[in-house]
């Protein structure tokens, strides 16, 4: 995304809190192409070194610790406030309380001009959920600081990583037949993730000597049903919904704990905002900031296509912490793909430890249980598939676009990566990632094999396949290591 911030806003110093969570970490990229001086808070700066730009600062402090706070907005002309406590454990609301009174007022010490705060939407005579309570007092507690505060008000998120549309994609993956409560038919207005981040950078250039609030939404006005519909439609999937009047947002939550146990907890909250509708009732948003929000087939189009950049440019490995040769059931993901990610060391060096990953398949086979990757093969030649029978091109050598047995060199990075796409007949896409990292006195060595699954059947080819991965992958792993450490020796 281009920056269009005048050479004025360029100047500014600006603060992000909420760098480490799904917005903020979309945020800072744009930002820092933008041009303006950014600095994030963080309670553990490790987690950011590897995002940030060589001008982008971090520093330690946390929301709830009132004097981490100062030294963070000293010098900022401009803050984001895109945090939440909801994940945690304890009172949420009452975290979320603290925390927005500590920064304004930190805010207000530090000479802050302008606060940016991104809340939630909620429209009609429905009570409000905790949630979204939550989210609007929020709002209200920093503007109480005296700082003047740029609130954003949005929908469902469309973007991948977003807890809503995350939650939307695995009930349609994961489920051929939908039992819908009454809370599907709630009107919404879903923006897509680059529409928000615009109007939240475009919040830097708005001469605002006072608070104002901005309710903001994508170009279509849809339920909740309807955006299950378009997402199955893109996906190529075909489901049947039925409606029921009696399923509650509470019921509704206890079944997501069964359907989607890795958004249980914080799932659980957002259903009970589903009965509330969120539509912009006012527009003014469209007229103060130069931003025209897509629609929603268009914003679940970018979702999908930009899962697939991020799936790219991510080392899956960081997915999930797997130590050496423990076998982890795969419950990670990024958008809907599935890992089974492990990693082991060894004493070499990269260079050296990446050998025996360069030599893999083709007739020296996969060094452990060959047989059962044969079987597979043959499967896969009955289904119609290329099999086995294509071997590598070269024995020692590799390159981008080669074939490997039935998987295709998707990547290869000499003594460092190589990723295989799956060619063989499956129910979904997959992918085979080694890496070779250098660490003290020798190398860490990542294994990582990813699955998204197309519907049910390919959920329940991954989920069946649990026990002979776990086989083959940690057995590989463990003779990669071998055979690395023995041609050293």
């Amino acid at each position: 995304m281009k920056s269009s911030l005048p050479e004025s806003a360029r100047s500014q110093a600006v603060l992000l809190t909420g760098a480490t969570g799904y917005i903020g970490g979309r945020l800072l990229p744009v930002l820092e192409a933008s041009g303006v001086r950014v600095r994030c808070l963080a309670r553990r700066p490790a987690a950011l070194e590897s995002r940030l730009s060589s001008t982008t600062e971090v520093i330690a402090g946390d929301l709830l610790d009132p004097a981490s706070l100062d030294r963070a907005l000293e010098g900022i002309d401009v803050a984001y406030y895109l945090v939440h406590s909801m994940g945690a454990h304890g009172d949420y609301r009452e975290n979320d309380r603290v925390a927005a009174r500590n920064f304004g007022a930190a805010a207000k010490r530090a000479g802050v001009q302008r606060i940016v705060y991104l809340g939630g939407l909620a429209t009609g005579d429905e009570p409000l959920s905790k949630h979204l309570e939550s989210r609007l007092e929020t709002g209200r507690v920093l503007r109480e600081c005296g700082v003047p505060v740029v609130e954003f008000r949005a929908s469902v998120v469309i973007g991948s990583g977003s807890l809503s549309f995350e939650l939307v994609r695995a009930l349609v993956e994961r489920l051929p037949i939908m039992i819908c409560p009454r809370w599907v038919s709630t009107l919404a207005q879903p923006i897509g993730i680059d529409d928000l981040l615009a109007y939240l950078t475009a919040a830097l250039n708005l001469q605002a000597t006072e608070s104002r609030t901005f309710e903001v939404g994508g170009a279509d006005q849809a339920n909740y049903g309807a955006l299950m519909r378009e997402y199955a439609r893109q996906r190529g999937l075909t489901r049947a919904m039925i409606s029921v009047p009696l399923l509650t947002p509470h019921l509704s939550s206890l079944w997501l704990g069964l359907v989607t146990p890795v958004y249980a907890r914080v799932g659980r909250e957002l259903i009970g905002g589903l009965k509330n509708r969120s539509v912009v009732t006012d527009p003014s948003a469209l007229s103060t900031f130069p931003v025209k929000p897509k629609g929603l087939a268009d914003s679940i189009r970018h979702a999908i296509r930009h899962e697939d950049r991020a799936f790219a440019q991510t080392r899956w490995s960081d997915a999930r912490s797997s130590g050496g040769e423990t076998a982890s059931l795969p419950e990670s993901r990024l958008g809907s793909r599935l890992f089974d990610a492990r990693k082991t060391s060894v004493s070499v060096g990269p260079d050296q430890a990446f050998l025996s990953i360069a030599r893999i398949g083709g007739e020296r086979g996969w060094y452990f249980g060959t047989w059962l990757w044969r079987c597979r093969g043959a499967i896969d030649l009955l289904l119609g598939g290329v099999g086995m029978r294509r071997g590598r091109r070269d024995p020692n050598a590799l390159a981008v676009g080669d074939t490997l047995d039935f998987w295709r060199i998707e990547a290869y990075e000499p003594g460092r990566r190589l990723r295989l796409a799956a060619e063989m007949k499956l129910p979904g896409r997959a992918w085979l990632e080694f890496e070779a990292v250098p660490d003290a006195g020798g190398t860490l060595l990542y294994q990582t094999a990813v699955f998204e699954p197309v519907g049910l059947s390919g959920l329940c080819y991954w989920y069946a396949l649990i026990p002979v991965h776990a086989v083959i992958f940690r057995g590989l792993l463990r003779e990669i290591a071998r055979r690395a450490e023995g041609e050293h020796s």
